[in-house]
């Protein structure tokens, strides 16, 4: 499992003082750079083959300003082409659970224009973040 933490900033929050649903998806897009930099793939423009496919965020309890968030993200599934992280957001204070997020990421050939076969060195990365 890949572990990131996070401090909400104001800007992030909104008029309730709530952190403000959009933002959710940022903290998850920087939980998944850098477990795509801890499988070996740095994010350049010419030498990229992932597409976020789908996302999902579920709010199980409100974050609110400043407060510290531990992030966590595995593999889920792992298909021909495709395969699927799973993100948590978690009070690193509390432990308690704030939102639960999906993500189906497509290996993707950008000259093509198509999904390819995920290749073997990168199967093998995935299936040691895999978790039922």
């Amino acid at each position: 499992m890949s572990e990131i933490q996070i401090t909400a900033r104001f800007g992030e929050t909104d008029v309730l003082g709530h952190i403000n649903n959009a933002s959710y998806f940022s903290y998850l897009e920087e939980a998944r750079i850098r477990f795509f930099e801890e499988i070996g793939y740095e994010i350049r423009k010419n030498k990229w083959n992932f597409i976020l496919a789908s996302t999902k965020c579920d709010f199980v309890n409100q974050g609110y300003f400043n407060q510290k968030m531990t992030i966590s993200t595995y593999v889920s599934h792992i298909g021909t082409k495709s395969f699927q992280l799973e993100q948590e957001v978690i009070c690193s204070e509390t432990r308690n659970l704030i939102a639960k997020a999906k993500a189906v990421i497509v290996y993707f050939d950008f000259e093509k224009q198509e999904s390819m076969e995920i290749p073997d060195l990168l199967r093998e990365g995935l299936k040691g973040y895999f978790v039922h």
